[in-house]
């Protein structure tokens, strides 16, 4: 995950229930779970029991549908951001032009992940309250240094999910929509002059750091 701080630790989210809240911490915490798992099971990939203690020190059992609804919580946010950076004006040129897709992928992420909820007999989770702290959209810089920092969660967020997943279906779209997702945080990376592909494998991150990415971001 980037060393960066998303929205400088300050939250964003506001839940409209305390369970579609604590539901999201839960899963924030499961996906650290086998975030290097993908490539053919090698180099941590973790074991059935692994995933078991997981899902059990989590209370509860992860269904497709559950998981799916934490990563449309997730593509809601990222849909929004760069909604609202793009709207600001802050690209031009090449910058705008490689960018500007990448908003358009993320409302396309909510549209398909809802769908995949809905068709599972699920109800998709509703959109929670995104506020964003002074100075996300002041500038060029800032945008895009939130954007790795958010790319780079959305990446682990997904592969995290693998060992979890028991559709073969759902499988198959995560897998799709991680795949997108890391080539989004490439060319942001690039953007910024960093390298957009620091490592031959996705790092596996320990729950503890994924929670403590993503609890900031929580009113």
């Amino acid at each position: 995950m980037a060393d960066n701080t998303i929205f400088g630790g300050k939250p964003v989210l506001e839940f409209s229930t305390g369970l579609q809240r604590r539901s999201f911490l839960k899963y924030a915490g499961m996906v650290g779970v086998g975030a290097g798992f993908v490539a053919g099971g090698l180099l941590g990939a973790p074991s059935a029991g692994a995933v078991t203690k997981a899902r059990r020190e989590a209370g509860l059992a992860a269904t497709d549908v559950d998981i799916l609804n934490y990563a449309l919580t997730l593509e809601y946010l990222e849909a929004d951001f760069y909604a609202m950076g793009l709207q600001a004006g802050l690209l031009t040129d090449r910058e705008l032009e490689l960018v500007t897709p990448i908003g358009d992928h993320e409302k396309q992420h909510v549209a398909a992940v809802t769908a995949a909820v809905t068709s599972f007999g699920g109800t998709p989770v509703a959109a929670p309250k995104i506020t964003y702290p002074a100075g996300t959209f002041d500038s060029r810089d800032s945008f895009l240094k939130n954007a790795s920092a958010f790319e780079e969660l959305g990446v682990t967020a997904y592969h995290g999910q693998v060992p979890l997943i028991q559709s073969l279906e759902v499988l198959a779209a995560a897998a799709s929509i991680a795949g997108v997702e890391s080539r989004h945080a490439a060319v942001v990376a690039s953007l910024l002059g960093t390298n957009p592909f620091p490592n031959p494998i996705e790092k596996n991150a320990s729950m503890d750091t994924v929670l403590a990415a993503v609890k900031p971001l929580i009113a």
